[in-house]
């Protein structure tokens, strides 16, 4: 195939009359993939509006015509989901594609080989995607870059294309996205296809979404003040705290728990939400039952196969025989997964995706301040847990009988009505309140501008700011 025969068909999958700058992309992605050397790396950047995804969801649906492997891929499972459904084929997250489990009951995941020829991998939300190698990681070294350019090109004819926004918030610990940037990715001998769009295609006159994400990206580039959100707009609101409650109960009748979410600055705040929403709104009594939204706080594995991720959501399907050992409060639960796809892909590696689980739930962490239980927790839960296995004197057999222990195993979650930033980054939800709690002039800086940013952008029908300073906002 000849290269203006492939631009000619991803065109005509495109949705809209391409800019000058998605031809751009168009033609280049012509070269990249027609190129004989296989050492090709393409990186596609661009905020909020500039057509990345439909862009993507044009190239996925011109491979598939071609009869062309390709593998769709994000760091989340929540955005593995939303990738999957403007790209309308199933996608999934990278670490379930490119670990496996070292051995059975081990906490450690080792790199899998790749054994796919010829497969174009897609990875979104490419801005997440941390590189730090810090010490005590669970997936190879803590260098979950390193891993993913080392699996794509251990196999002949594989060639990646990441994709993300520059604006967002970087991992966790890190001052920039390391997979955004061509240095980065050119040090793996890569050739890096390069490529950011810039011009804003959907119209930011009806948007308001898109309008203050364009402002905030501005104020990256130009200097930081404090910005002020503009409101005049039918999908920007700002909701007085004495009013919160009446707007929470609208956009719960008409979204949905899984289509509304209260994004805030710390696990703290967090905590007052979740509560307040279960109590005022949802009218639960018991501490968890039947319907609620929870989120997976630590990662779990299972039978070595599978990785119920941190982050991951859930609803709770039923509750039963609650129980307190050890020290902690635990309980059996019927969940269902709400991030994964119900018809798991073809390229999946091995097995389905469960998207049911029967698990025991650690309650303790629902109210916790932290993230999940601490070190010190989670040592003296071994400690205690140990004490059941008297038998067995040799430390590797009691190591592992441990390990497989369900209550010293058990799945640690939160609810999952108001989360962090971090935790909302590469989801999507029709209505999105934000809270920024106490907020000065003087705590102006570049991380709260792209905080603020990608949480704005997380929705994609309303944005409802929260207790909003009248000296951030403006009306035109």
């Amino acid at each position: 195939m000849i290269s203006e025969d492939l631009g000619a068909l991803i065109r005509g999958n495109f949705e809209h009359i391409p800019t000058k700058e998605q031809e751009y992309v168009i033609d280049l992605w012509c070269r990249f993939l027609l190129n004989r050397n296989d050492d090709f790396i393409f990186l596609l950047k661009g905020y909020a509006g500039t057509g990345k995804t439909s862009l993507v969801g044009a190239l996925v649906r011109t491979m598939k015509m071609l009869k062309q492997r390709v593998v769709l891929l994000a760091p989340t499972g929540r955005a593995a989901k939303v990738m999957g459904g403007y790209a309308e084929t199933t996608a999934g997250t990278i670490h379930r594609q490119i670990y496996r489990q070292k051995t059975f009951g081990e906490e450690k995941f080792t790199a899998a080989p790749n054994l796919k020829e010829h497969t174009l991998y897609i990875v979104d939300e490419a801005s997440m995607i941390a590189n730090d190698g810090l010490s005590g990681s669970v997936f190879g070294d803590g260098r979950l870059l390193d891993d993913l350019v080392h699996y794509v090109y251990s196999c002949q004819g594989c060639r990646l294309i990441l994709i993300g926004d520059t604006a967002q918030l970087p991992p966790v610990g890190e001052t920039l996205s390391p997979a955004l940037e061509a240095a980065e990715l050119a040090g793996y001998g890569l050739e890096v296809m390069e490529v950011e769009l810039t011009q804003v295609v959907r119209q930011m006159d009806e948007s308001g979404i898109l309008w203050n994400a364009t402002r905030l990206r501005q104020c990256l580039k130009e200097g930081y003040e404090l910005p002020k959100i503009r409101t005049s707009f039918p999908d920007v609101h700002i909701v007085p705290g004495n009013e919160l409650i009446e707007a929470l109960e609208q956009s719960y009748h008409r979204c949905g728990k899984d289509g509304t979410i209260v994004i805030t600055r710390s696990n703290k705040r967090a905590n007052i939400y979740n509560m307040g929403i279960r109590n005022r709104i949802l009218d639960y009594e018991c501490e968890l039952g039947g319907g609620d939204m929870v989120m997976v706080a630590k990662n779990k594995y299972l039978n070595g196969k599978d990785l119920i991720a941190n982050g991951e959501m859930a609803v709770v399907q039923r509750i039963r025989n609650e129980r307190e050992l050890y020290g902690f409060r635990f309980a059996d639960a019927t969940l269902k997964l709400i991030d994964r796809s119900d018809h798991p892909s073809d390229d999946a590696n091995e097995g389905g995706i469960i998207t049911e689980l029967d698990t025991v739930v650690l309650l303790d962490t629902l109210h916790s301040e932290a993230p999940a239980l601490s070190k010190e927790q989670q040592q003296m839960l071994f400690l205690k847990v140990c004490e059941d296995y008297p038998e067995l004197r040799n430390k590797r057999d009691l190591f592992k009988a441990v390990k497989e222990d369900k209550h010293y195993g058990a799945l640690q979650i939160k609810y999952a009505y108001a989360i962090t930033c971090h935790k909302a980054q590469g989801g999507q939800w029709e209505d999105v309140y934000i809270d920024q709690g106490y907020m000065t002039e003087d705590m102006l800086c570049e991380n709260y501008i792209r905080w603020l940013y990608t949480a704005i952008t997380r929705a994609t029908g309303h944005v409802y700011l929260v207790n909003w300073p009248e000296e951030q906002t403006e009306e035109a």
